[in-house]
């Protein structure tokens, strides 16, 4: 029996059409998950994907059924449909039962849809694949595995609606142990090479981070549609290789595919990734060639691209553009002016969505305000707006509490930061620990930080940033007996630490660079601009900063470990690739450090150079000896 199996509330697959649905693969859905919280959820005239029952001749009685099925608005219209079949025997039509489940899943009443299942006589392989998919979609991933754990021991028919609901299924459990059951199953079954199928299988395999499999998977299938090459595209730009997002859209247009909205807003959100600025052109100059309307969702992703390239006219620019804006649109444009450094800025626009009247702010909004105080220092202003938030409704949760948690430890009142976390009632996570942790590191606070710390290893034992934080703050206090056990423990466990890239734009191409690269075509060259660049920089004054040196080593040798950082690197190579007194722009995928700040504020007064760095925290100007940041980040 079915009855009484509970599930919590969380839609599964996208309500709108079949290619919005494709977009629930990728990168879009940041940009458009809104769509679930609509009051009352007005079901498509059918499922894409959700097979009809074989061997039933379909009477006129049986359509008009259907149709009323389809036409319900809320549940309670289902269940007057639902009594009616009953009285007049309609419900011993399976086309008929099975369309009443799937609409009962698609409102998620998911206790009607198992009275229903509970009560047909007669079931088919569609009936069971509905009840798969209706516990998926409220979020009871449990019962959804026993159902078809039910559908394998019957020896049912699989098809491409059952195997990507449960692939996704494993997704979001982030459960690939599993997931790699399922795709044995799907090749015994000869549905291995589905586009539903392996669109799923890459997802999965993607979002439970073994890119490398996906890649295999994707590499290996004899055809691909667009909404495989544009799960693969998301997939590449979610696991840190926003530049392979660029080539497959490249390899996809080569191959006389063209995207549609949901795979543009996709490789969109991979170019603000990669923070490319000459692709950021390319592919919006693309964007009107091609005609492609440009909505809320489209509108504010290019928003948020052009503003994490570094040209924050542009993104403005497109804001103004737009001739319909949602709450997202104008909160992407205020988290924009908050991490170029321009909090002021961010709190006026606010003023002005506020002022306006029509749109209210939501809980995103406040998220973008409240960071945008943080990288600025303004802990008075982020007070007030976390008061503020209140009087619009919204409640502040644990993403409202991190950015405050944030902004109190930057500015050194660890304690205040402290207190807030104990006296807050919602649930901590990771990021707030983590943020809290920083601060810690930022002020040298061990003992604070050994708390924090302990709670991070709780919550994510297999995250290894969590143990290079803390080893690093161990080291910085002398502490290398504890810098050992830290690092003794990640090799126990199999952790290691996310190595850091430095990207530069050079003659419109993307050149990346790891810490002591020797890999690139002007290795010589760069090392010998290098070399002349930190002399003349020590003669205007730059002294290296050992402390960035976390190991227990000699000075000298310290000193030699500082010039083979990655942004060095990159910085000597724009150095001589591109045109005297032309703009830099630097990205890195890590937090910069203190040591290469301070270098690149001495490149930008000896070289006579402008140099834009966006870190993993947000965008520092070097201009004329001094940073935007004003050395607060």
């Amino acid at each position: 029996m079915l009855r009484n199996l509970s599930g919590r509330f969380l839609p599964f697959w996208s309500n709108a059409t079949t290619k919005v649905r494709y977009s629930t693969c990728s990168a879009a859905i940041t940009l458009s998950d809104d769509s679930h919280e609509q009051s009352s959820y007005v079901p498509p005239t059918d499922h894409p994907n959700l097979p009809e029952s074989p061997n039933f001749s379909v009477s006129r009685d049986t359509r008009d059924y259907i149709s009323a099925i389809l036409t319900c608005k809320n549940v309670s219209e289902v269940g007057k449909i639902h009594a009616q079949a009953i009285v007049n025997g309609f419900l011993q039509d399976l086309t008929v039962a099975n369309k009443l489940l799937y609409i009962y899943s698609q409102f998620r009443a998911i206790a009607d849809a198992e009275t229903l299942f509970d009560e047909m006589s007669v079931k088919d392989p569609v009936s069971w694949s509905v009840m798969v998919g209706g516990y998926a979609k409220t979020n009871d991933f449990v019962n959804s595995l026993r159902v078809f754990r039910e559908i394998l021991r019957s020896s049912l028919n699989l098809d491409n609606y059952t195997l990507p609901i449960m692939i996704r299924v494993c997704r979001e459990k982030r459960d690939v142990v599993v997931g790699r059951l399922i795709h044995k199953v799907a090749l015994k079954s000869g549905m291995d090479l589905d586009c539903y199928v392996c669109a799923a299988l890459v997802d999965m395999y993607a979002k439970c981070g073994e890119i490398g499999d996906a890649c295999k998977l994707f590499d290996e299938m004899p055809k691909r549609d667009l909404v495989t090459w544009t799960v693969m595209i998301g997939a590449c730009a979610d696991s840190g290789k926003p530049d392979e997002s660029w080539v497959l859209f490249e390899r996809m247009r080569n191959e006389g595919i063209v995207p549609d909205r949901a795979a543009v807003v996709t490789i969109v959100n991979a170019c603000a990734k990669l923070g490319a600025l000459h692709k950021a052109v390319i592919l919006h100059d693309y964007i009107r060639l091609m005609n492609f309307p440009v909505g809320v969702v489209l509108g504010t992703a290019l928003i948020d691209m052009h503003a994490k390239c570094g040209n924050l006219d542009a993104a403005r620019e497109m804001f103004d553009s737009m001739k319909e804006r949602n709450v997202i649109s104008w909160s992407a444009m205020i988290a924009a002016y908050g991490y170029h450094g321009k909090a002021t800025m961010a709190l006026e626009l606010f003023d002005v969505m506020v002022g306006d009247g029509r749109l209210p702010p939501n809980e995103i909004t406040f998220v973008s305000l409240l960071n945008a105080c943080s990288h600025a220092g303004f802990v008075k202003e982020g007070l007030e707006i976390f008061d503020l938030m209140t009087k619009y409704g919204v409640r502040p949760n644990v993403k409202h509490y991190t950015c405050m948690i944030d902004l109190l430890g930057r500015a050194g009142r660890l304690t205040e930061a402290s207190e807030m976390i104990e006296t807050m009632s919602i649930q901590k996570d990771e990021t707030l620990w983590g943020s809290f942790l920083g601060a810690c590191r930022i002020h040298k606070n061990v003992e604070m930080a050994e708390k924090a710390a302990m709670f991070l290893l709780e919550l994510q034992p297999q995250n290894p940033g969590h143990y290079i934080l803390l080893s690093n703050i161990y080291a910085n206090d002398g502490k290398w007996e504890e810098v050992s056990k830290v690092r003794n423990l990640m090799n126990q466990r199999g952790l290691k630490k996310v190595p850091g890239y430095t990207w530069i734009e050079a003659n419109n191409r993307t050149h990346r660079f790891k810490v002591g690269d020797m890999t690139h075509p002007k290795s010589k060259e760069i090392y010998d601009a290098l070399r002349d660049l930190t002399e003349k920089l020590e003669e205007a004054g730059f002294v290296p900063d050992t402390n960035f040196v976390l190991h227990d080593v000699d000075e000298e040798v310290k000193v030699g470990m500082l010039s083979l950082h990655s942004e060095k690197l990159a910085l000597a190579f724009g150095l001589i690739a591109t045109p005297d007194g032309s703009l830099l722009r630097i990205t890195k995928n890590l937090r910069v450090c203190g040591d290469c700040h301070s270098f690149f504020k001495f490149a930008s007064l000896v070289t006579k150079r402008d140099i834009i760095v966006r870190d993993a925290n947000r965008f520092h100007f070097f201009k004329e000896g001094s940073c935007s940041c004003g050395d607060y980040w």
